[in-house]
């Protein structure tokens, strides 16, 4: 026990170190980052630690992938902004003596673009797309100790722009079933292109290292969430001149910065995210959340929005799960996200015993 204990903090170290090299930068591939869940989005859209039977959270924590989503179907579907829109389809399976696996795909469509040369003249129309599978492993380890990990690979067409790229996740989770709490890491997209959009120029993925924590109260149907994301850097705000919301003296025309407390407290709550998941019966969840980095980033100082606000709901009976959801990012973008999973095994089961309380019944004679 202590043994694995200690293995997996080694593992955590370890990774942050690998995690220096991406910051700052631009990075290619960020669709990976996109949520095709309806009930991570509406959570906050970062890391989420639920140890339950909702399939759509174990490609993003392969961590919590288990036998309870044997023969598990999972497809989402996304209306992005603008034109574009994605989704993923995925299928959970356990193999005995093997593991427990999920087999995912996830792929955005930009949508059509008008060609033109350089003086402005109609050559046709392009599109532009990014396609990623995914083979996805869980294992428990014993009653609280879970771990796990996914190969992604890559494909990202942009007009004649063609790129292939490999990245892999690894999770650890710890589940108190008495206390009603669970505790995931993640070390997210840890990869590189193999072929470039341009020979020869060499371009980041977005690795990042998450940790969430979520906790259900015994005595209200009530389960908050705390998500902590970029833990491998501290400051997410744009400094100096180059923050667009920065302030002058109107007599001096200087730059007038925030406090060194303001951007202290500003930095720490961009890595946090909040989320609240009422559950007021068995069938139905309730969400909302607030991401702060999210609204930081979205702010607009001459209108007030609901950036950084996401709600949603997810109706399940029979193993048939329904979900739905709005992140705001700003006036006028805000997604929809749609969810429908069911586990075929579970439902064949629901099927077979009703068949037999049928037959049963008519099988009493009527007295």
């Amino acid at each position: 026990m202590r043994r694995r204990i200690y293995t997996i903090l080694l593992l955590w170290l370890i990774i942050p170190m690998m995690g220096w090299s991406q910051v700052g930068g631009k990075y290619i591939y960020n669709f990976l980052n996109f949520n095709t869940s309806s009930r991570q989005a509406a959570l906050g859209g970062t890391l989420l630690a639920v140890y339950d039977d909702d399939p759509s959270l174990i490609l993003y924590n392969p961590s919590l992938i288990g036998q309870r989503h044997h023969t598990a179907l999972e497809v989402s579907a996304v209306d992005y902004f603008s034109n574009a829109a994605y989704g993923s389809a995925m299928y959970s399976h356990t193999f005995n003596k093997v593991g427990c696996f999920a087999f995912g795909m996830q792929f955005v469509n930009y949508g059509k673009f008008t060609m033109t040369d350089e003086s402005g003249y109609d050559q046709g129309y392009f599109h532009a797309g990014d396609y990623a599978a995914t083979v996805a492993w869980g294992r428990q380890l014993d009653s609280n100790f879970t771990i796990g990990a996914d190969l992604k690979l890559i494909y990202s067409a942009y007009e004649s722009y063609q790129s292939f790229g490999i990245a892999v996740d690894v999770a650890a989770s710890y589940v108190n079933q008495k206390k009603r709490l669970a505790l995931s890491l993640l070390a997210r997209n840890i990869g590189s292109p193999i072929v470039n959009y341009v020979p020869g120029q060499f371009e980041k993925i977005p690795f990042d290292l998450q940790l969430a924590f979520s906790q259900r109260f015994k005595f209200i149907p009530v389960r908050y969430h705390i998500s902590l994301h970029h833990l491998y850097r501290w400051d997410m705000r744009y400094v100096g001149e180059k923050d667009p919301l920065l302030e002058y003296d109107v007599m001096t025309e200087s730059p007038i910065y925030p406090s060194k407390a303001a951007q202290f407290f500003d930095n720490m709550f961009r890595h946090l995210t909040i989320g609240i998941e009422i559950i007021p019966v068995k069938y139905l969840s309730l969400y909302v959340s607030y991401n702060h980095n999210r609204r930081q980033e979205m702010y607009i100082p001459q209108k007030r929005t609901l950036a950084g606000i996401s709600y949603g709901f997810m109706i399940d009976i029979h193993s048939i799960r329904i979900g739905f959801s709005r992140s705001h990012y700003a006036a006028g973008a805000t997604p929809n996200f749609f969810n429908f999973s069911v586990n075929i095994n579970e439902l064949a089961k629901i099927s077979s015993e009703k068949k037999a309380r049928k037959l049963k019944k008519e099988a009493i004679p009527a007295s």
